[in-house]
């Protein structure tokens, strides 16, 4: 498969919070870079199309819009650069 990505991702296990919509979801950020994460949610479901992820660790929150999804994976790339 051809990388598409301009920055190489990184590995990394941290529970994060998506929320939107006056909900929250627990998740885990699976792998990240300056301009995007892949998530992995707790089971395959409907994410809105834009949404808040917060990584527990930093509390950063940042703004989402959903690139891909396959099972109960997504890719998302940070709107606020």
């Amino acid at each position: 498969m051809i990388e598409r990505r301009k920055l190489e991702r990184i590995d990394v296990d941290e529970v994060a919070y998506i929320s939107g919509d006056g909900a929250s979801l627990r998740c885990r950020v699976v792998n990240m870079s300056e301009e995007g994460a892949a998530v992995e949610l707790p089971s395959k479901r409907h994410v809105a199309s834009t949404f808040k992820l917060m990584l527990e660790k930093d509390r950063i929150i940042r703004s989402c819009l959903l690139v891909w999804l396959s099972g109960n994976l997504i890719g998302v790339s940070f709107e606020d650069l």
